[in-house]
């Protein structure tokens, strides 16, 4: 547990603390994370507003009226030890997202194709072979970054960013991959799109995963996507 008893504190403002569990991207430092916000979403504490997990952070916000920085502290340093207890009970949640890869969903599936060197079958093969660790949520709302992507299809950003990456893309940047929640400019190499509500305001909760999820991508046909869209949709 040594991520836990490790935490170090520090204000944010005056109505939030951020606990940082380490320096480097784990999956431990986010098993710890996500005991953490579970312990919260069961128990909370007076003036609690919200929290926010990250890579290797958790900054927890509340109403600087009813409690204060130092009492906040105080509270985590003694739930610690209850929390370190937890995170090997947090439960793991698999999401499987459908994709229809490559065409006009995924036009830049020949470029990662061709930086790789290998065809578009065998990038959407190993890309829908991974299950991808979702370390947070960030960038826009509902927009999740994956751990897990393959090195043999890690490509680079574009040189120039796209104006308009319309929602549900499937990307990949570097080392990771993710997927666009609303329509919003961004340079990651789209590979594929899902006719998936990644965040829907008026869904309880909004984002269709979270921090702490595992994801699977599943390829899916033309039709099949035509299909789950009009479901998501509504219509």
């Amino acid at each position: 547990m040594k991520s836990i008893a490790s935490t170090l504190y520090y204000p944010l403002g005056d109505s939030a603390i951020v606990l940082e569990l380490g320096q480097s991207i784990s999956e431990d430092i986010q098993r710890h994370i996500s005991a953490i916000g579970s312990f919260l979403e069961e128990y909370s504490f007076e003036g609690f507003i919200e929290y926010v997990p990250a890579f290797t952070t958790v900054t927890v916000f509340y109403d600087p009226v009813v409690t204060d920085y130092e009492t906040v502290k105080l509270l985590f340093i003694e739930m610690l030890a209850e929390i370190a207890e937890d995170t090997e009970r947090v439960e793991s949640v698999t999401v499987d997202i459908p994709v229809l890869y490559g065409g006009m969903q995924g036009p830049d599936l020949s470029f990662v194709a061709a930086h790789t060197g290998l065809s578009e079958m065998e990038v959407i093969a190993l890309h829908s072979a991974e299950e991808y660790l979702v370390y947070m949520i960030g960038f826009a709302p509902g927009f999740p970054y994956l751990g897990g992507l393959n090195e043999k299809i890690a490509s680079p950003r574009k040189e120039i960013p796209s104006v308009k990456i319309p929602a549900g893309s499937v990307g990949i940047a570097g080392m990771q991959t993710g997927i666009y929640p609303i329509e919003t400019p961004g340079g990651w190499q789209i590979i594929g799109q899902t006719p998936l509500k990644l965040f829907d305001p008026e869904r309880d909760p909004p984002a269709l995963v979270k921090a702490g999820n595992r994801l699977r991508f599943v390829a899916i046909t033309e039709e099949e996507f035509d299909e789950i869209k009009k479901q998501a949709d509504g219509n």
